[in-house]
């Protein structure tokens, strides 16, 4: 047994998971089902943390933020978009709305990115990158 495995507590590990399972289903997203109810996992997630990067469920986000986006990257390929159509892209595939991004961006803010008289800041590329979990190169021109 190595050191890894001699103190890890196996009983105590699967009352954990088996508690944690049934709240939260965290696996392989294979079915729409499965995206949608680990998309609003997310969500909730994003909500509960903000932009608290040090809160105690901010690495359950990365690992869910990952699932999304491997489902993403392998059913609704992006290829190389201007900015505000990805942002567009991603919006409608999540069948979000405007407001939905309130927090990260201001309606009006949004309603000019999209129509090309504004273009993304670094920063908000950033925000938009953590909400979406996608990389922050996808709201940046090429």
């Amino acid at each position: 047994m190595t050191t890894a495995t001699a103190t890890l507590d196996i009983t105590a590990l699967q009352k954990t998971w088996a508690a944690f399972d049934h709240i939260a289903h965290l696996r392989p997203i294979r079915t729409e089902a499965e995206y949608d109810r680990t998309v609003s996992l997310m969500n909730y997630l994003l909500d509960r943390i903000g932009d608290q990067e040090d809160h105690v469920l901010s690495g359950l986000l990365d690992l869910v933020g990952e699932l999304v986006a491997d489902y993403d990257t392998s059913h609704f390929a992006i290829e190389a978009s201007e900015p505000r159509e990805v942002l567009r892209y991603l919006i409608e595939v999540r069948g979000l709305k405007q407001g939905d991004l309130a927090q990260i961006v201001p309606q009006s803010n949004l309603s000019a990115i999209l129509a090309g008289k504004r273009k993304i800041s670094a920063t908000l590329a950033g925000k938009l990158a953590r909400f979406f979990s996608v990389s922050p190169a996808v709201f940046v021109p090429a």
